[in-house]
């Protein structure tokens, strides 16, 4: 990519692949550590749907980003690196998928620091973040340009890459929504509630198709996220590669890792500075 951040593509599209096994259970309950067939639910998506999606991206030459929580690495020693390994990025997802929101100031940096620690341990280069949940508190951009990183993934306001200004630099957001999550198609657990309705693939590739087509006319990033845990099912990965073959037809949509679209968005003169601060709230019209 050289002159704007899109390289001259009508779209560009990032793959991202949020690797959070057993993470979004747990953070919600160590109680549920207990439950055998959740725990199974959730390594499903590393020790069987990473492959199987690594495979693919093998196999259609394309580049992807993995977010991976902290303690998904930690204790899956190898995860990271066999992922760089085959070409792709390694991104920082939290260490325990925690929520910002729902932590105070110290707690948020505290997981932000541990996950990175782990990541130096192993030898990941790290250059971006996506807060678990995308529940960003005003903080966590903060934290992000503080501790070195170039972009931010959790926000939504644009559907092109966009500066956030801190106190610690500017950093990229590359923004995401909620139609371009499969989480959103096909979670399903009876507890905890992380979602009731199991979409067909085929309504799923036909929202991504149109999706893609209005990005198209109008120059966007198709963030598209993705857990191994749901897209890793058979059904699934081969409505994701009938996705990226349809991309490839288009003839004007290019894929990219995240970091490359963040630094190409970094050195375009017309990526926008848009303002990041929390609303004013006036008490007796939004009371807690």
């Amino acid at each position: 990519m050289s002159g704007s951040w899109h390289g001259g593509a009508a779209a560009v599209v990032t793959l991202t692949f949020d690797v959070d096994a057993e993470t979004p259970i747990l953070a919600q309950g160590g109680r549920y550590a207990r439950h055998a067939s959740t725990m199974s639910h959730q390594s499903y998506g590393p020790d069987v749907g990473l492959p199987r999606i690594l495979d693919l991206l093998d196999a259609t030459e394309v580049p992807a980003t993995f977010f991976v929580p902290g303690w998904v690495a930690e204790r899956r020693p190898g995860l990271a690196a066999s992922i760089v390994e085959r070409g792709h990025e390694v991104a920082h997802h939290s260490y325990a998928h925690r929520p910002p929101t729902s932590m105070g100031p110290e707690e948020e940096r505290a997981d932000f620091l541990r996950a990175l620690e782990v990541f130096a341990g192993q030898g990941i280069e790290i250059t971006g973040f996506r807060a678990a949940l995308w529940e960003a508190s005003w903080l966590t951009t903060e934290l992000v340009a503080e501790y070195g990183l170039r972009y931010d993934s959790s926000l939504m306001g644009d559907d092109r890459p966009y500066r956030v200004g801190t106190g610690s630099g500017e950093i990229v957001e590359l923004p995401v929504h909620w139609s371009l999550d499969d989480w959103e198609q096909y979670a399903y657990l009876p507890a905890p509630d992380i979602g009731s309705v199991i979409e067909s693939p085929r309504k799923v590739l036909e929202l991504w198709r149109a999706e893609l087509d209005g990005m198209r006319e109008y120059g966007c990033l198709f963030n598209l996220c993705a857990h191994p845990f749901l897209s890793g099912r058979p059904g699934r990965v081969l409505a994701l590669r009938s996705f990226i073959e349809y991309a490839r037809e288009c003839g004007d949509v290019s894929f990219a890792r995240c970091r490359d679209v963040a630094e190409a968005a970094s050195a375009d003169p017309e990526t926008r500075l848009r303002p990041h601060e929390p609303p004013r709230v006036d008490p007796d019209v939004h009371p807690d």
